[in-house]
């Protein structure tokens, strides 16, 4: 369901997770000029975000580094930053291409993880179903991050017991993750959400969460004004 892959390993799973970006960084023909801490924080976001939906428990991380040698620190910078907004202490590895510049930057970022079960949601009738943040994309991100779905409020929901299901939305949109998350391909007049169904959340900053009733007033006063509800007829 996920953009992850499940590996069964001696008496547990290995979660792999991944996300990349390109022509976003501070070369000058980056179409999105941000500094490299950025980029990886956000791809790290991803990933990561990826890795705890799936219920898994994040151990390291890799670093895909297209952009040069020298801005492999502050890369890695990027990612520790979202490491300490989760609390987590993860190991870091990867590499950098350094025989072939680039006039373009990219980088990809994986995040490995183990859980003990493997299981996939099952959503039933009488389940409450909401977006957390906002769809943001390319320079949006920069510019409204007050919209973003906080890290730490995504890794709390995911630790909820009544939370039935967590999905982080990417360039796909909203619609798109419901549909994965539902099973099955629910028309666009049969949803209701305050928020554009169809735009790209780029670093998905926003996800979808599907939970038990009596948890619906706990989720709603802990996400604030990035919660949304979701009405599927």
């Amino acid at each position: 369901m996920r953009d992850g892959i499940v590996i069964p390993f001696e008496d547990q799973f290995l979660v792999i997770t991944n996300d990349n970006s390109g022509g976003i960084g501070s070369k000058e023909q980056d179409v999105v000029q941000v500094p490299y801490d950025t980029v990886s924080y956000h791809a790290f976001r991803v990933a990561v975000m990826e890795c705890l939906s799936l219920g898994a428990t994040p151990i390291s991380v890799i670093v895909n580094n297209f952009c040069g040698d020298e801005e492999w620190e502050e890369l890695v910078h990027g990612v520790e930053k979202g490491m300490l907004e989760l609390e987590l202490d993860l190991t870091i590895t990867g590499s950098s291409e350094t025989n072939i510049p680039l006039v373009q930057s990219a980088v990809g970022i994986a995040v490995l993880g183990k859980k003990r079960v493997h299981t996939s949601p099952l959503i039933e009738p009488g389940l409450r179903f909401a977006v957390i943040g906002e769809p943001l994309v390319g320079e949006e991100v920069m510019h409204h991050k007050e919209k973003v779905a906080p890290l730490p409020l995504f890794q709390w929901i995911c630790k909820q017991e009544k939370v039935v299901g967590v999905i982080p939305v990417g360039s796909k949109g909203i619609l798109y993750e419901l549909r994965q998350l539902l099973g099955y391909d629910i028309q666009e007049d049969k949803v209701r959400v305050g928020v554009d169904m169809q735009k790209s959340a780029g670093p998905s900053t926003c996800f979808i969460v599907a939970y038990e009733e009596s948890l619906h007033e706990v989720i709603r006063l802990k996400a604030e004004e990035h919660f949304y509800t979701i009405d599927v007829k």
